[in-house]
């Protein structure tokens, strides 16, 4: 669970970053990737309306921390690229990365909880395979992949 808690967060923080900064496509408003997640999710997850108005704003609350966690970590390993950085400031560094993750993680568990006073847990299930499926269709778009995605049977 940790690792797939730490591979969303991954998935989740880069690849907005990468959809953002392609040079080949129209830049996407935050609003706008916001709305195409949504609706990817809320699909494949199978959201009626109602359980959908309940989930995202704390779904986007959520990753809206989880970006600021992730600045601070990328903050923090952009100083490792000084040259004059010293071995003890890399322990610095790293320790506070590790911090950032487990934070991130607290995060995510405190996040389930109220995802689970709203949600059926297969419904959560459901939402983090969405989830990993939207990003994995963005990772391709990226790359200039344009088949249709493969339904898994």
């Amino acid at each position: 669970m940790k690792r797939l808690s730490i591979l969303i967060i991954s998935i989740l923080s880069f690849s907005y970053l990468l959809w953002a900064n392609d040079d080949n496509r129209p830049r996407l408003t935050q609003e706008e990737f916001r709305a195409r997640q949504q609706s990817f999710i809320t699909e494949r997850a199978g959201l009626t309306p109602e359980e959908a108005a309940k989930f995202f704003p704390l779904y986007f609350e959520l990753q809206d921390r989880k970006k600021e966690l992730n600045g601070e970590a990328w903050k923090l390993m952009r100083k490792g690229k000084e040259k004059e950085t010293t071995e003890e400031q890399y322990g610095e560094i790293m320790e506070g990365v590790l911090d950032t993750r487990i934070e991130s993680d607290k995060m995510e568990k405190e996040y389930l909880k109220k995802f689970q006073k709203i949600l059926s847990n297969k419904k959560i299930y459901l939402i983090q395979r969405a989830e990993m499926g939207f990003h994995r269709e963005l990772l391709k778009g990226m790359h200039g992949n344009n088949k249709p995605p493969r339904r898994k049977q």
